[in-house]
């Protein structure tokens, strides 16, 4: 009988490497900005070969995106509370979470800025992060709807944008901080302005 040898090397992808590699793509992102990001310091900061992301990810821009993307939506919760209210407010604790993560804070604006610049990054971005978040809210007001706290022919699309958007304005735009009370005031205005 033979046994069959596990793959090594550039075969195998560990995960260990793949999460410290993850590390430093947010922190490079972080440092040096979307523009400046170069694959040679990623690989430092990690203390792995070039290679060892050329094996997962085929440009900069992929591995910056990837990394973007599995943060991004991991970050996106909408836990189901039994109420537009509960399930609402826990939406904003994780969307704040998300927008005030020490590196993330500022990754968010030069990305924005850089997708400005350059329209297949934003529809990339939208695809892996944006729509993937969206689908998962879109859920939520679908729970909304099926209890009858919504109406059927409510305004998706503006709810959707409703839910983010006094956050993403106040801390990413103004940069002003939110004190307390700011989002269950948040989530009361949500909940009349559509409806609920």
């Amino acid at each position: 009988m033979t046994t069959r040898r596990v793959p090594s090397g550039a075969a195998v992808l560990r995960p260990e490497m793949t999460a410290a590699i993850t590390e430093a793509v947010l922190d490079e992102l972080a440092e040096q900005g979307f523009s400046r990001l170069s694959m040679e310091a990623v690989a430092k900061r990690a203390g792995v070969g070039k290679s060892a992301l050329y094996r997962r990810w085929a440009s900069k821009q992929d591995m910056a995106l990837a990394v973007i993307a599995e943060f991004s939506v991991a970050k996106a919760t909408f836990p189901d509370t039994g109420s537009l209210r509960g399930d609402m407010r826990a939406a904003l604790d994780a969307l704040m979470d998300w927008l005030t993560h020490p590196r993330f804070s500022r990754i968010l604006p030069d990305l924005v800025a850089e997708m400005a610049r350059n329209p297949e990054l934003a529809a990339l971005v939208e695809s892996m992060t944006g729509g993937p978040r969206r689908e998962q809210a879109a859920a939520m007001f679908q729970r909304a709807i099926e209890r009858g706290e919504l109406h059927p022919d409510v305004d998706m699309e503006l709810a959707l944008d409703l839910l983010a958007a006094p956050l993403y304005w106040r801390l990413v735009v103004r940069a002003v901080d939110v004190g307390p009370g700011y989002l269950d005031a948040v989530t009361a205005m949500m909940c009349r302005a559509l409806g609920a």
